[in-house]
């Protein structure tokens, strides 16, 4: 059984949740990546799943695979995210349904295998991700915000399913990313999203690592249910 805390991060392969991966490699961590692309970089504490988020016969497969070389899971950090900025009128439905499984459906698959791991240690940290989309109302990102307002409501429900079993669970809610994300959101509406933070600049990588750190830690076992808004949103 690993000694090392046991930490899986989903859409690891690139972005924010690579980062993520390395910044818990560099703190000792043995961390578990998954995506639906193959990872470019390798380490002898990282090991990398293809998985897409929303097939449920290889996400657990994934958890047994981590059960049976692990014994347990003490970190789960669910980053894949998909975002199409559109138009209402404009999106197709098939655009919107990806949208809906990617961030709800999958991010619920993760959670509850997780869940059904984690209890048997009564220990575990869950970190989901939300967005200030969410709270600032912005159009254009109809699909996108609703997908992660019901993250949001995930999290703050599961905390209360999942207190019982030592198992927290806590969102992050970031302002814009430079990430794949936001590569084709013009620069004026950044800009006017900007304006309406109290501290008028992206969210970094580094930003969001510090409130996970948080979530994470043995510490934070009274923190449960709780969304940070990052940006003075």
């Amino acid at each position: 059984m690993t000694e090392r805390p046991v930490t899986l991060i989903t859409g690891a392969r690139k972005g924010l949740g690579k980062y993520l991966a390395q910044h818990y490699v560099e703190q000792g961590h043995v961390v578990i990546g998954c995506s639906r692309g193959e990872a470019d970089w390798s380490h002898e504490r990282y090991k990398h799943f293809l998985a897409d988020v929303v097939d449920e016969v290889r996400v657990k497969a994934l958890f047994a695979s981590i059960a049976s070389e692990h014994g347990r899971l003490d970190h789960l950090v669910n980053n894949a995210g998909i975002a199409s900025m559109n138009h209402s009128l404009l999106m197709p439905t098939a655009t919107a349904r990806q949208i809906l499984e990617t961030n709800v459906l999958g991010v619920f698959l993760f959670c509850r295998e997780a869940g059904r791991l984690m209890q048997r240690h009564k220990f575990g940290r869950i970190v989901n991700f939300s967005t200030v989309a969410v709270r600032l109302k912005l159009e254009g990102e109809a699909m996108y915000a609703a997908s992660k307002a019901a993250v949001t409501s995930l999290t703050e429900i599961l905390a209360r399913e999942l207190a019982a079993f030592g198992i927290t669970m806590n969102a992050v809610a970031p302002t814009p990313i430079a990430t794949d994300l936001i590569r084709h959101v013009p620069q004026e509406k950044l800009d006017r999203l900007l304006q309406r933070q109290a501290i008028p600049r992206l969210t970094t990588f580094e930003d969001v690592a510090n409130v996970t750190d948080f979530f994470l830690r043995k510490e934070s076992g009274f923190v449960t249910g709780q969304v940070i808004y990052l940006g003075g949103v």
